[in-house]
């Protein structure tokens, strides 16, 4: 009897312990299945730096806090390798400006992107990066100037992306509005400035400010909207910038 009963005790404690095992790899099994989605604000900058900065990095974490994706911000650009860039679903540049990135870094950016990656250039991040011909397709144009701040109208032609889709045909706001050079043409342009609606636009008639496209296996989207902090107030534009977020990443 005392034999069949160390058995019966053994089979229990047996049974328990595969039956805790089970249990911890299905928590843990849970606990990966909702691991949260991430992106990189990159906010480096070797020339001027604008003051909406870090009100930009907090309104992105806020909307990552909404919108269920994780949020990590850097200056640190020797954090561009394969491994670490692969975490990320999207790399955010923030009003980046100037040459940021060595040869090294470049290229694992350029893998990253090659592998699906997405982009999302703000402002100023068409002001970086003029000897990097790929990152001039990939952006969609560089800096040329700027005239004063002020109020100008947007011409909003493409309402089919998740970044325009809430806003009206024409929206009248204050920023400092970027003329371009070395436009993209391949890009899809989601919205135009309206020269006529203020001072010291240079590009004419086609005169983009917002747009995205497929790049090199990757994914992009650029505003040039952001320079003031003001903006990232503006519910308006906040949804803009989530949208492109969005799209970056993949959804």
């Amino acid at each position: 009897m005392k034999i069949i009963n160390y058995v019966f005790t053994f089979f229990l404690v047996l049974m328990a312990g595969t039956l805790l095992s089970f249990c911890k790899s299905s928590i843990n099994d849970t606990v990966n299945s909702k691991e949260k989605p991430a992106v990189l604000v990159f906010s480096k900058t070797a020339g001027f730096r604008h003051d909406s900065i870090e009100k930009g990095i907090a309104t992105i974490e806020e909307l990552g806090k909404n919108n269920n994706f994780e949020v990590e911000h850097t200056e640190d650009s020797t954090l561009f390798t394969n491994n670490n860039l692969k975490r990320f679903k999207a790399i955010i540049f923030l009003s980046t400006t100037g040459d940021i990135l060595n040869a090294d870094q470049q290229k694992a950016f350029e893998q990253y992107i090659e592998h699906g990656g997405g982009f999302v250039g703000i402002h100023a991040a068409a002001d970086t990066e003029y000897d990097w011909p790929w990152y001039n397709k990939l952006v969609g144009a560089w800096f040329l100037s700027h005239p004063k701040q002020q109020n100008a109208t947007i011409d909003v032609i493409d309402k089919n992306h998740p970044s325009t889709k809430h806003l009206p045909n024409t929206w009248t706001r204050w920023d400092e509005w970027y003329n371009y050079k070395d436009i993209n043409p391949e890009t899809k342009v989601l919205m135009k400035l309206d020269e006529t609606s203020y001072e010291g636009g240079k590009n004419g008639d086609n005169h983009p400010i917002a747009w995205y496209h497929n790049f090199d296996g990757g994914r992009a989207f650029y505003t040039g909207l952001g320079h003031t902090k003001e903006s990232y107030d503006d519910e308006a534009f906040r949804l803009h910038l989530l949208g492109g977020i969005k799209y970056a990443m993949g959804e």
